[in-house]
């Protein structure tokens, strides 16, 4: 398949040069070729006999542009009643259309192959998140051939294509620099692609890939933020697309990581929102329900979803807790308001070049609900991956950090329980509103002439896809590069556009995440309940789970469980989810998610056991094609230093919030293992005296020692330093260079002074 899209590419890319070359009038330069006597101008032909034609759009298709944010629950955001300033996304709001019934599939990446294939999340191995794939059919994060993209179906059909922030639709064993890239961006459907892999990253030093390619970020420039980026490489992509090719439309699908963890912003934006949040969840929570009545947004008979079990009240915290939650809100509010006004800069671009009329804008609030990962909240996520907690003491002497790049955080479960208002749970709980239900704005003048109007219709987001192919005007094709394609499970929604009336296109949907599910029919949902805390990352036997029953028609907001009065009822749904799991590969339930996270429950891009040889150079290598320190890890780094005062990185594995390296500073050998970014977990050995000038053998050892582990630091043979843990520590994310600092490294060395011949990593 890849070579097939290769092949079209380059055929595209033909005709372009052809057009290219015929605009600047034939010139015989331009084609590298060098002539005597005069060049005789010569108008093209109508119609090329032997080049490539390139495929057009219909007449007067529209732009289409999908916004897909992240962790953004259904309430964040002012004209859905929340508390976050989003000036942009209100103004299309207010000016199209608000789908208060759409639906998701409680999780990043399910939600992320479902809009883009138009089927089921577990129909295109996307049963889970990339990172925990296993080996079935649901699961594998692999979408397959036979469910082409909206990228690939408009790419044929005459669409530039593009994709800017973040990707976690590529299997983690093929992120390495040499892939296979099909299941990249660029490999599904997109001329071009500007940001990043993978669930997370650094907002102020993200793991950048344009294209294949990776690249850091201007380290002098000391206003950076991943979102003003995204936004400048938009403009200019829309600008060169204007420019060069302006009768062709265009796809551009923006994947922004606000409200994701790390919530990291300009500290201007922070101070904006400084008190905002004093009076706590549960007032903010009222106020909120207060307002979606107000503006229409939920029917003014639903009910408050109570607080979820677990979460405590916000009256009951100290003043210490209290200010620790409320300044972590602060900081998640700026985020999100911070990348509303980056993407206000896009819409007004498209204003400006006339093109903002006929854009279909499709903007998904939210991937899945927002995030109860934290029942406390965070300065650093993986701490939670090592299962540390950090006492409230301790994040308030951090607090001044808070959004900073010197910050991995997440603000508390109880702020999340509030951006989900009016419904239960939250993100990962397919079973429950919270996780699944997030608002769809539709904006698109030139068909959309209804303003600030509310669309009732269930839907979801496998819906998206279909939609688009019917405002487009094309039919997604039978077969694709040579492979047929499996249904479309999603239905167009485009009727909706001109009439509030358009009837319900659907009427049931599946819906599991991690062994909590649902199913839904004519206004009737059953679902498992929750019975473990979300913020403990707790496994659970999900064939265990009790079943709730709701009429939704008669309980917007799930709060009336009707199993007892109507077994009939709920005994038909069950049923209806078995017939649903057996058709979309939702089979077997499984709910362990920290067992997914061992990598050896998916393909290796390298054998766990072996050694590896890697050179220094630019090349960045993800930690799935990286041999990852175990109790029984070796790294013999090959040198030769040109003074006993050499310093910079031999070699490095992550960030400064979990990861490793080796370095020399000021000819001393120094190796730093830093799996949670607290000093309480850090081991560092360092030798005793700096290199001589000349050949070296620097080599780092962990062994197991009892119940943990020992680091020994070797320099030609002989052991010159060692530290020891009662208990050994996991790096789960980050990328590795070879003598080449840390990606968040801005202030060190480039490169270190040795000369590096090469780094063996051994795994026993």
């Amino acid at each position: 398949m890849s070579n097939l899209r290769a092949n079209r590419a380059r055929a595209r890319a033909l005709a372009s040069a052809g057009s290219l070359v015929r605009a600047a009038g034939g010139l015989a330069l331009a084609a590298g070729l060098c002539l005597a006597g005069p060049v005789v101008a010569q108008e093209a032909p109508a119609e090329w006999n032997h080049f490539p034609t390139p495929a057009r759009a219909p007449r007067g298709a529209p732009n289409v542009l999908v916004v897909l944010t992240d962790d953004v629950g259904f309430s964040a955001v002012t004209s859905l009643g929340g508390p976050i300033p989003t000036p942009t996304f209100d103004y299309l709001a207010q000016n199209g259309l608000t789908y208060n019934r759409f639906h998701v599939t409680a999780m990043c990446s399910p939600t992320r192959a479902a809009l883009l294939t138009g089927r089921n999340h577990h129909a295109v191995g996307y049963g889970a998140i990339a990172n925990v794939a296993v080996d079935e059919a649901g699961y594998t994060s692999i979408i397959p051939e036979s469910a082409a993209t909206i990228a690939d179906v408009l790419r044929m059909n005459g669409y530039a294509t593009a994709f800017f922030g973040k990707n976690h639709n590529t299997p983690d064993w093929e992120l390495g620099p040499t892939g296979p890239f099909d299941h990249w961006p660029n490999g599904m459907g997109f001329d071009y692609f500007y940001g990043y892999n993978g669930p997370a990253t650094d907002h102020f030093n993200p793991e950048l890939v344009e294209n294949r390619n990776p690249i850091r970020r201007d380290r002098t420039d000391e206003t950076y933020h991943l979102d003003r980026d995204l936004a400048d490489r938009m403009v200019d992509w829309l600008h060169a697309q204007n420019s060069l090719q302006p009768d062709q439309p265009f796809l551009m699908y923006y994947a922004p990581s606000a409200m994701h963890g790390p919530q990291q912003v300009p500290r201007e934006w922070i101070d904006r929102f400084a008190g905002q949040f004093d009076r706590g969840y549960d007032v903010m929570r009222q106020e909120i329900f207060a307002r979606q009545k107000a503006q229409g947004l939920i029917p003014q008979d639903a009910a408050l979803a109570p607080r979820p079990s677990g979460i405590p009240a916000w009256d009951s915290l100290t003043p210490l807790q209290q200010r620790n939650s409320a300044r972590l809100m602060e900081v998640a509010a700026a985020h999100m308001a911070y990348m509303d006004f980056q993407f206000g800069r896009v819409i007004e671009a498209l204003r400006q070049s006339g093109e903002l009329d006929n854009t279909l804008i499709l903007y998904v609030q939210g991937d899945n609900g927002a995030a109860m990962h934290e029942l406390g909240g965070t300065l650093n996520t993986y701490e939670s991956f090592a299962q540390i907690e950090e006492s409230d003491e301790e994040l308030a002497v951090g607090l001044n950090r808070a959004g900073s790049e010197d910050a991995f955080g997440n603000y508390p479960a109880g702020w999340a329980y509030a951006m989900n208002t009016p419904f239960p749970w939250g993100k990962a709980i397919a079973s429950h509103l919270g996780g699944t239900r997030n608002a769809l704005v539709a904006f698109w003048p030139q068909r959309i002439t209804e303003r600030g109007a509310i669309r009732p219709q269930y839907s979801h987001v496998i819906d998206i896809a279909p939609t688009i192919y019917e405002a487009v005007g094309i039919t997604p094709p039978a077969v694709v590069d040579g492979v047929e394609q499996q249904p479309i499970d999603g239905v167009s929604l485009a009727a909706t556009f001109t009439s509030a009336a358009a009837p319900e296109v659907r009427t049931e949907q599946y819906y599991e995440m991690l062994g909590s599910r649902a199913f839904y029919r004519d206004g009737w949902l059953a679902n498992t309940a929750v019975t473990w805390q979300p913020w403990s990352l707790n496994d659970y036997n999900p064939l265990t789970l009790p079943w709730e029953l709701y009429n939704l028609d008669e309980d917007f907001s799930q709060t009336r469980n009707l199993a007892a009065s109507n077994p009939e009822k709920l005994a038909e749904l069950q049923a209806a989810f078995d017939v649903a799991g057996a058709r979309y590969n939702v089979l077997p339930l499984q709910a362990d998610y920290l067992a997914r996270l061992n990598p050896n429950r998916r393909p290796h891009a390298l054998s766990p056991q072996g050694s590896y040889v890697y050179y220094p150079g630019e090349m960045r290598y993800p930690i799935a094609s990286w041999p990852n320190v175990t109790p029984n890890w070796t790294a013999e780094a090959r040198l030769t230093a040109s003074t006993a005062a050499d310093s910079g990185p031999v070699f490095v594995m992550g960030m400064r919030f979990t990861g490793y390296g080796l370095a020399l500073e000021q000819g001393v050998p120094v190796f730093t293992y830093n799996p949670t970014g607290r000093p309480q977990e850090r081991m560092t050995v360092r030798a005793p005296a700096p290199l001589a000038a000349g050949e070296h053998t620097v080599t780092v050892a962990f062994r197991p020692e009892g119940r943990g582990v020992r680091l020994a630091l070797s320099v030609d043979g002989t052991e010159v330093a060692a530290a020891s843990d009662d208990r050994f520590y996991r790096v789960f994310a980050g990328n590795a260079l070879i003598g080449r600092p840390m990606i968040d490294d801005r202030t060190g060395p480039m490169r270190c002074d040795c000369d590096i011949t090469n780094v063996t990593i051994t795994i026993n």
